[in-house]
């Protein structure tokens, strides 16, 4: 007799769309908005470009919002108390916080359970804010990753 096995459920290829925004984590917040803005040419989000969510955090230079010609969103988040990398990079990976991919808002729920039934632990969410739904969680090395729908596509 042989053993019963389960599939698991999956997401598949095209399911997520592509990725939304990276979040740095930056302990000098001037610097690093000359450096993605005037060095790498990158636009910085102001006004009504600035998602409603993080108005305040801008407006008190605890976040500044960058955007790729492709549309992909850098966020960088003051953190003073950063100590700095080791400067072998075997040591220690870069400051980056988090990667955000996109789906489509009828798979969001889907993905959710795919997640929980690859007992992928949930670090935060999902969570519904005026930006989106979302849902955090870590990859094999302790990463963070997100899967997220924009609101408008309710």
């Amino acid at each position: 007799m042989q053993p019963i096995t389960t599939v698991k459920p999956n997401l598949v290829a095209g399911n997520l769309r592509g990725v939304h925004h990276i979040a740095l984590n930056v302990k000098d917040m001037q610097a690093s908005r000359y450096f993605y803005g005037t060095v790498l040419g990158l636009h910085e989000m102001t006004g009504d470009e600035i998602p409603a969510t993080l108005t305040e955090l801008v407006n008190t230079g605890k976040v500044a919002n960058f955007v790729t010609p492709d549309g992909t969103i850098l966020d960088l988040f003051w953190e003073p108390e950063l100590s700095p990398p080791d400067p072998n990079p075997d040591k220690n990976f870069t400051r980056a916080y988090h990667l955000a991919f996109d789906i489509d808002p009828r798979l969001f729920d889907t993905a959710v359970a795919v997640l929980k039934e690859h007992n992928i632990a949930i670090a935060h969410g999902p969570v519904s804010r005026p930006t989106g739904r979302g849902v955090y969680f870590y990859d094999p090395d302790g990463f963070m990753l997100e899967i997220r729908c924009n609101p408008a596509d309710l």
